[in-house]
């Protein structure tokens, strides 16, 4: 049996393949039969270039319907996704691109000349922007190397740990490393959530995450392929263009950032959400405050769910049931989730400890780290998240920090190490801690708090826009604090523990 993942997408497909598989925010349509035609068009290039066996893909391109039909056409033709956010800048993406050694580097045309530069340094062998057909009249597009291709393709055969996707993810310390899913992982994941969220005939998804990311690509766009549903498709978060197609969804998903700003908005309340069943939350930990706040002007309980780039999603509230604020509820059907002491015994009722998961959703390893992916795994092998938080007497979840520092801001992983060897580097720097600190609207908000060398003038608005320039903007901080020193232990750690203190309030 073919355990390629487009296999199972495609016999989920619905039986009149001139259904409406996405509507754009502009009024484009696109149905199921473009997908499955476009999809193999853009598989027989890749075919035809005649690439090693597990060649990667890397894209880095804006959210479209093009960039789907791209991430599907390389699982079909047994390649392996890697989708890359489009607001990493050229030293970013020369890691990414050094440490993948993608065959193939797909982008926005606008970025053509520094990321082939990159792509090409690095003995990438292809390189091509990613143009809507209506715009597709560019050489170096890949949907106009495909349009006369055929469009009919056989989806390569592929086993349960075959790799489909890398995403890359990191802790505080060190570089970025690549979480390596297979299509197996994949399949599991969206099984079970298919499942435990009641997709149902009829359903259709309001799409407004971003595709380089875990719940936009395996989570939400998934989900409507995993059920034939239609996906409306909107290239980016707006709270106007959200509320203006609600009333034609039925499912909704976000990060708390989009409920807070929903919240903000007027024009929100119970007319606008009366054909919705299902909101979700996740990619950051959603305030009580929110979760309440939205009930009592909406009626509907936000159903908060908890995953990882190396595990898709764990644990969910339930569809049918209590879903408690400040949760992420129980364990998911065929996941194993455990919080053990730092000596590795089972905690308590409602102890705190750290999160190890087990199950068929859990990632192959860390891309060529053979060594980091031995430590991340126990002796019977569950994978040590590296969370921290404690488990009530019906099983709920809840997620009380993380062992590494890891910072969520407005859905996005934000490692302080990186940002901090950044502004180290600036004139007039001499050392810097980056935090989180808790912010209604983005969650986290990147915080950095800096020691200046001796006799120099820092300003919170120069570095903040010198950084700007040097990093993608969600890393960059929303407050840069100056202080003469950094508070330390005896060991000489900063203790970044009473930074967050100090500053929770400013």
């Amino acid at each position: 049996m073919n355990a390629n993942l487009y296999t199972l997408f495609r016999s989920r497909f619905p039986r009149d393949l001139d259904d409406c598989w996405i509507e754009t925010a502009d009024a484009q349509y696109y149905s199921w039969r473009d997908l499955e035609r476009g999809s193999a068009k853009i598989a027989n290039l890749l075919a035809s270039l005649h690439l090693p066996a597990g060649s990667r893909i890397a894209a880095h391109v804006e959210k479209s319907p093009e960039a789907l039909m791209l991430y599907l056409a390389t699982v079909r033709a047994g390649f392996v996704y890697l989708p890359l956010n489009t607001a990493y800048r050229a030293a970013e993406m020369s890691y990414f691109i050094e440490d993948a050694a993608p065959a193939v580097v797909v982008c926005s045309p606008e970025n053509f000349g520094w990321v082939s530069q990159i792509a090409f340094k690095n003995d990438t062998g292809h390189v091509f922007t990613l143009d809507e057909p209506r715009n597709g009249r560019n050489s170096g597009s890949l949907l106009s190397r495909a349009a006369h291709l055929s469009d009919d393709f056989t989806t390569v055969h592929r086993d349960d740990t075959d790799l489909a996707a890398i995403l890359y993810t990191s802790g505080t310390t060190g570089r970025s490393k690549g979480a390596m899913l297979s299509h197996g992982n994949l399949a599991a994941n969206i099984k079970v959530l298919h499942e435990a969220w009641r997709w149902q005939a009829g359903d259709v998804l309001l799409h407004a995450l971003p595709l380089f990311h875990i719940h936009g690509l395996f989570v939400a766009a998934h989900g409507a392929l995993m059920n034939g549903s239609k996906m409306i498709f909107l290239s980016k978060f707006d709270s106007a263009a959200v509320i203006h197609h609600l009333p034609r969804s039925t499912i909704f998903m976000g990060v708390p950032t989009y409920y807070v700003r929903l919240l903000s908005d007027p024009q929100f309340d119970r007319s606008t959400c009366e054909k919705i069943r299902l909101f979700v939350s996740g990619s950051a930990p959603l305030l009580t405050e929110t979760f309440d706040d939205f009930k009592q002007r909406t009626g509907h309980t936000i159903l908060e769910r908890y995953g990882m780039s190396e595990t898709g999603m764990l644990t969910s509230n339930p569809y049918e049931g209590n879903r408690k604020a400040g949760t992420v509820g129980p364990a998911l059907p065929g996941v194993s989730v455990r919080i053990v002491t730092t000596q590795g015994t089972p905690c308590a009722i409602d102890e705190i400890g750290d999160i190890q998961v087990k199950g068929p959703n859990v990632f192959q390893g860390y891309w060529q780290m053979p060594e980091k992916t031995a430590e991340e795994f126990t002796s019977d092998r569950y994978f040590k998240t590296g969370d921290v938080g404690r488990m009530d007497n019906e099983g709920y979840i809840s997620i009380v920090g993380r062992s590494k520092d890891l910072i969520i801001s407005g859905g996005y992983n934000v490692y302080p190490k990186e940002i901090e060897s950044v502004i180290d580097e600036l004139p007039g720097v001499l050392e810097s801690a980056v935090i989180g600190i808790a912010h209604p609207d983005f969650g986290e908000a990147v915080t950095a708090v800096i020691v200046p060398r001796d006799g120099c003038q820092l300003s919170e608005a120069d570095i903040i826009a010198t950084l700007k320039e040097k990093i993608a903007n969600f890393k960059v901080p929303k407050r840069v604090y100056v202080v003469e020193e950094l508070p330390r232990n005896t060991m000489g750690k900063v203790q970044k523990n009473l930074l967050r203190e100090k500053f929770s309030a400013g």
